[in-house]
């Protein structure tokens, strides 16, 4: 698995600030109306005191709840250090994955920022504010560690899972009538790898980094394979003047983190000492 850390281009001074902080789940939806709309140096945000953020959970390592049902993982931390940095603590709306992408969550209000492992493309581009590159993934092959599975070439006839609204979803509906499988679709990466399990799918396609977690703690699982598909992982906000304030306020804090070494003792926290590349 190749785990690298891009070095981004915006250079906006920002100091990262401690790793701790406080994170609770919280019912989807907007502003209740008690917390009246704030604002942190000419940034707004939906709550006042508070980073709200967006993601559809699971997506462990990137975010998922631990045993005590805190939600941490590795884009949690990252956004943690903006929270820090801007003297707010955080709050985690779980919402479909397609109210980030389409940037319908941050119209609504629901929440300043998104995270999710989610790769930057084009269409996403020109509908919500995302921030630098942070991450490198590529797409993987997920089965059954006893079911001579190898590639898409052995799934003619078979049945392929994927995540809807992600770029796994994508390039299995480019590659199915060149291989021969049925896309099966499921709303989150849980469901998906269960439905591998419970053999409802006789394959599953992620990003590389999820599905190699995932089989740390499946050993009846394995990664067949990976497609380089050459993706990047970015943070969205909304496309407005001020979704590209708080982006620019990022993407300084991130710059940081790579530069003073936060950004590596976070890649080791959950992918191991070998991830960290020069």
């Amino acid at each position: 698995m190749k785990v690298t850390g891009r070095r981004l281009g915006r250079a906006a001074a920002a100091a990262a600030g401690a790793l701790a902080l406080t994170v609770t789940m919280a019912a989807c939806g907007g502003d209740d109306g008690d917390d009246s709309a704030a604002s942190v140096d000419g940034i707004d945000i939906v709550k006042s005191g508070t980073l709200t953020i967006c993601t559809n959970l699971p997506y462990k390592p990137f975010q998922y709840p631990d045993d005590s049902g805190e939600i941490v993982g590795f884009d949690t931390d990252l956004l943690g250090l903006l929270a820090d940095d801007m003297g707010l603590e955080t709050e985690i709306v779980d919402v479909d994955w397609n109210q980030v992408t389409s940037g319908a969550a941050f119209k609504a209000g629901k929440c300043d920022v998104g995270m999710g492992g989610m790769t930057i493309t084009p269409e996403r581009e020109a509908a919500i504010a995302i921030s630098d590159p942070y991450f490198e993934a590529t797409q993987a092959l997920l089965v059954k560690a006893d079911s001579g599975i190898g590639g898409l070439e052995d799934l003619k006839g078979k049945k392929l899972g994927v995540q809807t609204d992600t770029t796994g979803e994508v390039y299995a509906n480019e590659n199915a009538a060149k291989y021969g499988y049925t896309p099966v679709a499921f709303d989150d990466l849980s469901l998906e790898a269960t439905a591998l399990k419970a053999g409802r799918v006789d394959a599953a396609i992620n990003d590389n980094g999820v599905l190699y977690d995932f089989v740390k703690d499946n050993p009846d699982t394995a990664v067949a394979t990976e497609f380089d598909t050459g993706e990047e992982y970015g943070f969205a906000a909304e496309k407005d003047a001020n979704g590209e304030k708080l982006i620019e306020r990022l993407n300084g804090v991130l710059k940081t983190a790579q530069e003073d070494g936060t950004y590596d003792e976070i890649t080791k926290k959950y992918f191991g000492e070998s991830a960290v590349q020069g």
